[in-house]
């Protein structure tokens, strides 16, 4: 049974791209579909966390809205942050998903029992996961993880 999900968010709960404006503001695009999939899964009790290489406000903001509260940005080396984090929850790797869509994530992906990627992951990714979305980052991939974890848990799935 997954009861942690841990996403990378440059790539896989975004598009990738960062939009910068002259006085330094950055704007990211979020997938309403993978926030859905993301408040279905907090409700059936699992346990989200955002762990990105990158500190970012825009990530922070979403974050709340979707009711996140481990958001760790600006994380250099991500496997000692995760085994971490699912220590203080008393989680064995089994119980724990993560989905990355680069080289930086492959330690995590390689370590936790259920690993996931979007469909326009890095080939070095993709060879290694265990489920690759139908979809790319940003544009539902998450949504698509996220039901799989559901039905893995045996909850309903209603999409």
């Amino acid at each position: 049974m997954i009861r942690l999900l841990a996403l990378d968010v440059d790539g896989t709960l975004t598009d990738g791209g960062v939009y910068l404006d002259g006085g330094g503001n950055e704007f990211k695009r979020f997938d309403i579909r993978d926030g859905m999939g993301l408040v279905r899964l907090r409700k059936a009790g699992v346990t989200l966390a955002l762990i990105s290489g990158r500190a970012s406000r825009a990530t922070e903001r979403r974050a709340r809205d979707l009711g996140i509260d481990r958001v760790h940005n600006g994380v250099g080396d991500k496997l000692p942050f995760l085994q971490k984090l699912a220590e203080e929850l008393d989680l064995d790797a089994a119980d724990v998903a993560y989905m990355g869509d680069d080289v930086n994530d492959l330690d995590c992906l390689r370590w936790s029992g259920l690993s996931l990627a979007p469909a326009d992951a890095r080939p070095e990714v993709l060879a290694v996961v265990d489920w690759v979305a139908p979809l790319g980052g940003g544009h539902g991939a998450v949504r698509e993880a996220a039901e799989l974890i559901l039905r893995v848990n045996g909850e309903t799935t209603n999409r």
